[in-house]
């Protein structure tokens, strides 16, 4: 079984980025709001289409498969959601892949940082411009930042 194991941070600063080089993402959701979701993305060169369930805590089903890039492009089309735009940074940290996200459009001003586990109790080291976890707070889902942009946080 495909499981995601995941824990998401905000950044106290951008010591990370020194040095990082990042992919441009492009990713859209095609169902409503619900326990699911289903993801169109484009990453840098390459298209996938990607299911997940609802969360369980930090872990949840996934299932990503490579798709012609007219076939996500038509997708787009259909989408539910507007499309989410973000430069990603992987960074190595003492063994493990930082993912760095830097978020543009919409959702501007907005970084964050995931590492994707084995298991939910893995211990891991953390680099010192990790801050304030956020993993078990749903508005920095990219599915989320779709359906409720960063830039509309502070207007609520």
């Amino acid at each position: 079984m495909n499981i995601e194991i995941e824990r998401k941070f905000l950044l106290k600063n951008n010591s990370w980025k020194e040095g990082a080089t990042g992919v441009h993402y492009k990713q859209a959701y095609l169902n409503e709001k619900g326990d699911n979701t289903i993801r169109v993305r484009i990453e840098g060169d390459v298209a996938k289409l990607t299911i997940k369930s609802k969360a369980k805590n930090i872990s949840r089903m996934e299932f990503e498969y490579d798709i012609p890039m007219e076939d996500a492009e038509q997708l787009f089309t259909i989408a539910k959601t507007k499309a989410v735009e973000k430069y990603r940074y992987k960074i190595m940290y003492e063994g493990n892949c930082w993912e760095v996200d830097e978020f543009l459009g919409d959702n501007e001003g907005l970084v964050v940082a995931e590492i994707e586990l084995k298991s939910e109790n893995q211990s891991f080291l953390k680099p010192d411009w990790i801050g304030e976890e956020v993993s078990n707070d749903n508005r920095y889902t990219n599915a989320s930042l779709a359906r409720n942009p960063f830039k509309e946080w502070n207007k609520k």
